[in-house]
């Protein structure tokens, strides 16, 4: 049954769509930190023995899967649907991490991390779509800042999870709760996640778009006749390529590769460097949890200031701001590490969110959720970097303290591509 041929209030109506992808985005969270927090564990475990090198594997074969999943499911998204794509992405994505708790050796539980990737990568261009098409300050950064607070509620939520069940109940018990959420978050999407009414007007279902925007209280998106013809004479991905958005699209992907490479490459081995310079698990554990609790506040931040500057500006202004507190993690200050970490997360991460409300605010809809996959999968294939960057400081011996200062200028050279877009708009 249809979305139309399932009548809500307005007010009912209103309530379903941003949590339902915020929760499907706070699984995106868990897969960020939960590789990261049960590493110790699996170099441990049983007969697997893992060196530094099958753990950067490891995570690399997921990050493939993200990459693999964000530029083909973003880009079926505006073919077959935002509402669809989530749900099939986010049970893939279920399933497999179930899988993974069970896995056999190591070879299983790579490819299943892979598999589990491809599913995944899918789920984030596709709420962010959504997202900020049921947003009524379309073109703003909260929507997309609002989401992405899911992203990090979920890491924390690992980290400390990490803290109570890793001891007692092993690394197998984090996979298990990773999976649990779509019990409860699969029956509600299917009941209650509307389909974008700007994808439909996208589709040429003009009675479809108006019910279901009457329903939200929204006002339809209508594409202009100039992005008319550039958008459906030709694929999507044509379109991103074409002269209009070429120059942006490159710059995107490079400030998306940029900020995702930091993303990973922090969360994946800030508890081992951290363990290298010193400090007990538990504490290099809760630099992980202080990090993406930075995060969370930079967010709620970074939105408002991106509805009164713009999502661009802003972007500027957190990259810079990355580049500066990550430098500045080299400087010991003792019991100050913990505000240098905290403060470096709240820049960090905003960044690479405010690349995602650029790219929603800058493509029109029949091309927004290929957009946003691109710059999800170009940025993956950052992420995938991050930990193969991290690893190799690590193995060389110069994590600390030439670690931070390879990770600011990351920052610096994503500041350098975001300045260098233009506002285009969707008019």
């Amino acid at each position: 049954m249809s979305t139309i041929e399932r009548p809500l209030t307005r007010g009912s109506a209103a309530l379903w769509v941003a949590p339902l992808c915020w929760i499907a985005v706070l699984l995106d969270g868990f897969d960020l930190v939960v590789l990261g927090a049960v590493i110790p564990s699996l170099r441990e475990y049983g007969d697997w023995n893992l060196s530094t090198g099958a753990i950067t594997a490891i995570s690399t074969f997921g990050l493939v899967g993200m990459t693999i999943g964000a530029l083909v499911i973003g880009t079926l998204t505006d073919v077959i649907g935002r509402r669809r794509a989530l749900i099939y992405a986010v049970a893939a994505f279920s399933v497999l991490t179930l899988l993974c708790a069970v896995a056999p050796n190591p070879f299983v539980f790579g490819l299943l991390r892979f598999l589990a990737g491809i599913g995944l990568g899918g789920a984030l261009p596709t709420a962010l779509a959504l997202v900020n098409e049921f947003s009524k300050k379309q073109g703003g950064g909260s929507a997309s800042t609002m989401l992405m607070t899911g992203y990090h509620v979920g890491a924390v939520a690992t980290a400390a999870l990490a803290l109570v069940m890793i001891e007692p109940f092993g690394w197998h018990s984090m996979f298990l709760i990773g999976a649990a959420p779509a019990i409860v978050l699969i029956p509600l999407m299917l009941r209650y996640l509307p389909e974008s009414p700007s994808f439909l007007l996208s589709k040429g279902r003009r009675d479809e778009a108006e019910a279901i925007a009457a329903q939200y209280g929204l006002t339809l998106e209508e594409t202009p006749a100039t992005d008319a013809a550039d958008t459906t004479a030709t694929n999507p991905v044509k379109t991103l390529f074409s002269p209009r958005f070429l120059r942006n699209s490159i710059a995107i992907w490079v400030a998306s590769f940029m900020g995702l490479l930091l993303v990973y490459g922090l969360n994946t081995w800030l508890p081992t460097i951290m363990r290298e310079a010193g400090y007990e698990l538990g504490a290099a554990l809760t630099f992980l949890l202080i990090l993406n609790a930075g995060a969370i506040v930079g967010l709620l931040v970074a939105g408002r200031v991106a509805d009164k500057i713009g999502p661009r500006t802003a972007a500027i202004a957190w990259f810079t701001g990355a580049a500066i507190f990550l430098a500045l993690l080299s400087v010991k200050v003792a019991g100050g590490i913990y505000l240098m970490v905290f403060l470096a997360g709240c820049f960090v991460f905003s960044a690479q969110v405010l690349v995602y409300a650029f790219t929603s605010a800058n493509h029109p809809a029949a091309i927004r959720a290929t957009a946003l996959g691109w710059s999800a999968g170009v940025g993956r294939v950052g992420a995938i970097c991050g930990p193969i960057l991290g690893g190799a400081l690590l193995g060389t011996g110069y994590a600390v303290p030439w670690g931070f200062y390879a990770f600011a200028l990351v920052g610096l050279i994503g500041l350098i591509a975001i300045s260098s877009t233009r506002n285009l708009g969707t008019d």
